[in-house]
């Protein structure tokens, strides 16, 4: 690493006030940029009014994309090349100079002033290193405060002089305070990060990923860096990011802004399958057999379970003839569209269609020449509409599920040989409501629901999705998911261990073989950046309960203090309200993770203490740093400081131990800098 006195002495002027005078030059550049597209003058440009429309809203996009964030840095890192990238940019005196930031900035005449850091010339940034530096000479590092260019640090990679030392601004950024939304980690990529965030968009990648490990961010980055390399490919086909709850993506929602891509869509499973509204709740033993795998085929079979063969045949009348295509014909049509495998709606289509081409060949027999549109006539003769209501009625997928739920004889029907007696007993509804209607659909339900749709019609598909929290979903909900890129791929991120569902998966394979993509690579992501070493370690002493076949991660953060464990004696509310404001003492974000049922007495607490706090998924303000969390809704969240309150009441919150004790892993995994645990009551077992 070499100082700037170093720098400035060998080059007799100050390097630090040439890198500000570039960031100032480069925001002068992006403002022109700006100007440049706010001026188009539409008024002239031919075309409808459909196409008007659209030109100004890309162009609206365009402007929001070109906005300078005061408080994000332009650039953040710079590379010197070796030798040349081009003969082009070499002639320019700039070929082997690159500063790389956020995206793309170039001055007056078209040149680059800043490179996006997803460009092909921006990955030594992220992979470069002295056994393989790529052709980089020298890898600078920029520190800012608020804004402001304050420092930088090299990396001279071929120097043989040179020893590794980490990287003191890399650290700076990862362990700056947290208040707010959830950041970028663009300055901050790593390189088993990279390869994942720049893995080919025809591919599904699986990312196991410890706390801290960077899991959220890399499927972030990744959707920004698709979008990038396959832009019109993407925005054609769409892109979507999942997560498992609104807080997780109200946290989330600012990092693909800040990276300029602003077309990406957010929802949870529940509003994917939001053909029902859901109002009530399942118990653990229905939800756990509602989200089976096996209720894929119950649902095929109630789908179909109105098709019928014929008895009689069809006599279609035109003018004075009378066409007769007989019942075992009929039939033949009707068990060859079933044994297609087509969507049910589909071949309700077909059928008409089908049975007007037999007419069609028995008028041609008779030495007439129909065209497509006496087709088409035949297939809306009334005579053809009965036969195709008849065998292949319409399914309305609401009604169906209804049914399923309601009527033991019609689900005995659909789940012989799949459900046991008992298991059909554990889903049908005690009380069943008259009418979908009024029916109190619970969330397993609607993922029901949404499978019978498919069922009937084909669900679209979208070019690539990201799956956040996916430990925790059932395998009927990896498949609505794995209907929205069934023609795309995804990125899908987890945690076993964070798995905190009586339905969440033990294993990866199994879990994208629902999800439709069995030929998914899986990559393992167990260094920590966020979590200090000393809190993981103690985290990680409930991992052989929970998660028996991982290894425990690790963190490049040593923290000594980070953690502490205290048991109290006296009033355990007051001391907790305590340590908040304790906690509010550092900069930063604070999180006080308490039991659900746990959450009002603390509320009704920090109020009458005078310490106002926000909810999960409300952003933070310097006057509320602090945030009143349930633990579950902890998962995905990061605070500078975590009070956690009676560890013992957040496994009990829970319908099983293994359930409650996954929770408690996520709870005491929410800390960058600082954890503090209070109990009165015994600590579980297995943190001793």
């Amino acid at each position: 690493m070499h100082s700037p006195t170093t720098d400035a002495a060998a080059a007799g002027t100050d390097p630090l006030q040439r890198e500000r005078d570039h960031l100032a030059s480069s925001r002068a550049a992006l403002r022109a940029m700006r100007e440049d597209v706010e001026s188009l003058d539409l008024r002239d440009v031919t075309g409808t009014w459909v196409s008007a429309a659209v030109l100004h809203n890309q162009i609206q996009q365009r402007i929001a994309a070109l906005a300078d964030l005061a408080h994000t840095p332009l650039f953040f890192g710079r590379l010197d090349y070796l030798h040349a990238i081009s003969e082009e940019l070499a002639e320019g005196g700039t070929g082997e100079r690159f500063y790389i930031g956020r995206r793309h900035v170039h001055d007056a005449d078209g040149d680059p002033m800043v490179i996006d850091w997803r460009a092909p010339v921006s990955q030594p940034f992220y992979r470069a290193s002295r056994k393989d530096p790529m052709d980089v000479e020298r890898r600078r590092r920029f520190g800012y405060t608020a804004g402001e260019l304050t420092a930088y640090e090299d990396e001279h990679l071929t120097d043989p002089a040179e020893g590794d030392t980490r990287s003191a601004l890399l650290a700076a950024e990862i362990e700056k305070p947290r208040v707010g939304p959830m950041r970028d980690i663009v300055a901050t990529i790593q390189p088993e990060q990279d390869e994942i965030v720049r893995a080919d968009v025809s591919g599904t990648v699986c990312v196991q990923g410890a706390p801290g490990t960077g899991k959220t961010a890399v499927g972030l980055h990744r959707v920004a860096y698709l979008l990038y390399a396959h832009r019109e490919r993407l925005a054609r086909t769409g892109t979507l990011v999942i997560g498992p709850n609104n807080s997780f993506l109200q946290y989330i929602e600012q990092v693909l802004p800040a990276l300029g891509e602003l077309d990406v869509a957010q929802a949870t499973v529940q509003q994917l399958v939001g053909h029902v509204e859901v109002r009530g709740e399942d118990p653990a033993a229905a939800a756990l057999v509602k989200g089976d795998a096996r209720m894929a085929e119950v649902l095929k079979r109630a789908v179909r379970s109105g098709i019928t063969l014929p008895t009689e045949p069809c006599v279609v009348v035109r003018g004075a003839r009378r066409w007769r295509v007989p019942a075992y014909e009929l039939t033949g049509i009707i068990e060859e569209l079933q044994g297609r495998e087509i969507r049910y709606g589909a071949a309700a289509e077909a059928l008409p269609q089908r049975i007007a081409h037999a007419v069609l060949v028995k008028m041609e027999q008779s030495g007439e020449a129909p065209d497509d549109r006496v087709q088409d006539s035949v297939a809306r003769n009334t005579a053809v509409k009965a036969v195709v209501k008849a065998c292949w009625p319409p399914a309305d997928p609401v009604k169906l599920v209804h049914r399923l739920l309601s009527d033991a004889d019609f689900l005995a029907r659909c789940a012989d040989g799949l459900l046991t007696e008992e298991e059909q007993r554990t889903i049908l509804w005690e009380k069943p409501a008259r009418s979908p209607r009024t029916t109190r659909w619970s969330a397993a339900d609607a993922v029901l629901v949404d499978e019978a749709t498919d069922l009937v019609q084909r669900t679209p598909s979208l070019g690539h999705v990201v799956l956040d929290e996916a430990q925790d979903l059932s395998p009927m909900q990896y498949r609505a998911v794995g209907r929205r890129c069934s023609t795309g791929s995804a990125t899908v991120l987890g945690d076993l261990a964070q798995g905190t569902t009586p339905w969440a998966t033990t294993d990866w394979p199994e879990a994208l073989r629902h999800l439709g993509k069995s030929d998914a690579h899986i990559e393992e992501l167990t260094q920590g950046f966020r979590v200090p070493e000393e809190v993981i370690a103690y985290a990680s002493r409930l991992l052989p309960a929970i998660a028996p076949g991982l290894a425990p991660a690790t963190s490049v953060r040593e923290a000594p203090g980070s953690l502490t464990v205290r048991r109290v004696t006296g009033d355990h509310v007051t001391e907790v309200v305590a340590a908040c404001r304790a906690a509010l003492g550092h900069e930063g974000s604070t999180g006080l993770i308490a039991a659900d049922a746990r959450i009002p007495l603390f509320a009704e607490a920090l109020a009458e203490a005078g310490l106002p706090f926000v909810e999960p998924g409300v952003e933070t303000t310097a006057e509320a740093r602090l945030t009143l969390v349930p633990a579950s809704l902890a998962k995905g969240l990061e605070y500078d400081y975590v009070v956690l309150d009676e560890p013992a009441e957040v496994v009990a919150g829970e319908p099983d131990e293994r359930t409650g004790l996954r929770r408690l892993y996520v709870a005491l995994t929410r800390a960058v800098s600082g954890l503090q645990v209070l109990h009165s009551a015994p600590l579980p077992d297995r943190l001793g």
